[in-house]
């Protein structure tokens, strides 16, 4: 496939192109569900603007929505550009693309893995704050804990659990894709 310059020809661009993009949208998207269904369920009962911890999770959630819809853009782009490899303005739109979807997600890596850290050390006491009843264990959804405290602990951590795996993915397709725009433009 390769040709006598070490560069791959247009139609294998084409088609990793347009496989990368695919893959790139599909985790995009998906990891903008799982950041929408965290925030939806769990983290808009437990932020406070006083709680450093609280608005870590935020702030995390927030970058994870951004990476996603960066990821989702840089798979459009892909795709675009898997269609049409002659515009040298695209290939710098993907390239910038990529890489600031690679970085992002680096950050939103970093900043879930921190987030799981501290859940874990305090047992998940930052995400049961709201919760004033007695045992927060057994307390059903009442006046004193506006949601379900039985499965937060369990359930947030394997949202983050599944948004970090898909982070990283993001990371290793994001990559590959700014290496073929590299090659692409001959840098």
């Amino acid at each position: 496939l390769s040709s006598i310059s070490g560069h791959l020809d247009p139609s294998s661009h084409q088609r990793i192109l347009m496989k990368t993009g695919l893959i790139l949208l599909i985790i995009g998207h998906l990891n903008f569900i799982v950041g929408a269904f965290v925030h939806g369920t769990i983290l808009r009962f437990v932020v406070n603007p006083r709680d450093a911890v609280s608005l870590h999770y935020t702030v995390t959630n927030a970058t994870s929505a951004i990476s996603a819809l960066l990821t989702i853009s840089c798979g459009i782009a892909a795709l675009m550009l898997s269609r049409y490899l002659d515009p040298t303005a695209l290939k710098w739109v993907l390239f910038t693309l990529s890489a600031s979807s690679s970085l992002s997600c680096l950050s939103c890596l970093l900043g879930l893995a921190v987030s799981i850290g501290l859940t874990l050390g305090s047992h998940g006491r930052s995400l049961l704050a709201p919760c004033t009843a007695g045992d927060i264990a057994l307390a059903p959804v009442s006046r004193e804990c506006p949601f379900d405290p039985t499965r937060v602990y369990s359930s947030t951590l394997s949202l983050w659990a599944i948004s970090l795996l898909l982070d990283s993915m993001e990371i290793v397709f994001g990559i590959r894709c700014l290496l073929l725009t590299t090659d692409l433009l001959r840098l």
